[in-house]
């Protein structure tokens, strides 16, 4: 039993730990946004693709709370893996 518990935990932390990869939402594909950031599916991920391509890219990561569905939580759950640019972390700006 304790080899079948620590089997799970090793496997929900590697999954945990490939999905929380930093992520350029002014770039990014929704797949790729859905992929990376936690609490974002593919429908919130298509809405920010769909947000940037009607409004142009995001200049703070505050922003995205603009998107319908995306609220300031999911922000801050998610603010160390948002990228702005493809060399800097935005919660850094």
């Amino acid at each position: 039993m304790k080899s079948l518990v620590s089997i799970l935990t090793t496997g929900l932390l590697s999954v945990w730990a490939w999905a929380a990869q930093p992520v350029n939402v002014n770039s990014a594909n929704a797949d790729e946004i859905a992929t990376a950031l936690k609490g974002v599916g593919m429908s919130k991920a298509e809405a920010i693709v769909s947000y940037r391509d009607k409004n142009g890219q995001f200049k703070h990561i505050d922003e995205l709370v603009n998107v319908k569905g995306i609220g300031i939580r999911t922000v801050d759950i998610n603010r160390e893996y948002i990228l702005l640019d493809d060399s800097k972390l935005a919660a850094g700006k």
